[in-house]
């Protein structure tokens, strides 16, 4: 059986039994949602902007995406521990199809949770424009997934220990997701320096497709967007295979 697919059957399998995690993993966007999304709501209406609700939402799923997916790179620093990883890479098999498992596998998880978090928004008075948004959205889920799999995979491939995983994590992560838009809108009245670092931020290009297709309202561009999530994710996986290669057994 082929080794990509192997991996990525092991990392959803992983996933699924993990039942606590699933359900654990969703009260961090359902903290977002409830309390900004009706916390800020009267404020967001009054300015004329709509429903907050509405607006949060697709930012929210994109949380849980980017969480999940570069997360998945701790994975890589469990299996190191415990030996699995050793098992993997002495095995007759390139290592660029063992890294291609991992981070397909990694994004498939991600996948998944961003449609559990899809699930809760809708529970909790969210409503797209339309069935037909769903595959728009899924596109980018999947693009923000392998974006950030990738380089969870490439991060955790250059480190030994969890502590120095999570403060990398850390670092990188908040800054990643308020820089985004998820929380307010890449308007032409934000400043400068502001905006330069919205556009430089890889998930503000994922955040804007998935608004543009839960709710018509993107402020880049869903063409542009698609391009340079497209051209992230080739960029990151090569870099994750490169850093994956360099793993000393």
């Amino acid at each position: 059986m082929n080794v990509v697919f192997v991996l990525w059957l092991r990392e959803v399998k992983r996933y699924l039994r993990s039942r606590p995690q699933i359900v654990a993993s969703l009260g961090q966007p359902l903290l977002y949602l409830l309390v900004l999304g009706f916390g800020l709501g009267p404020v967001f209406r009054q300015s004329g902007q709509g429903s907050y609700l509405q607006f949060v939402a697709p930012g929210v799923i994109g949380m849980g995406v980017l969480f999940t997916s570069i997360f998945s790179g701790i994975g890589l620093l469990w299996d190191r521990q415990f030996g699995f990883l050793k098992e993997t890479l002495v095995a007759p098999v390139p290592r660029l199809q063992i890294m291609a498992g991992r981070t397909l596998g990694g994004a498939t998880i991600a996948i998944i949770q961003g449609t559990l978090v899809l699930t809760v928004c809708m529970l909790a008075g969210f409503r797209p424009q339309g069935f037909a948004a769903i595959p728009q959205a899924l596109l980018f889920m999947a693009l923000i997934a392998i974006v950030f799999s990738a380089l969870g995979t490439a991060i955790g491939s250059t480190l030994r220990d969890m502590q120095g995983f999570q403060l990398i994590m850390n670092f990188l992560i908040m800054p990643i997701f308020f820089l985004s838009g998820a929380l307010f809108p890449l308007t032409n009245e934000l400043p400068t320096a502001l905006t330069v670092a919205t556009r430089l931020d890889p998930l503000s290009y994922g955040i804007d497709g998935l608004r543009a297709a839960f709710i018509g309202l993107a402020h880049i561009g869903v063409a542009l967007d698609v391009v340079v999530l497209g051209v992230l994710a080739t960029a990151f996986l090569m870099l994750g295979a490169w850093a994956f290669s360099r793993i000393q057994v």
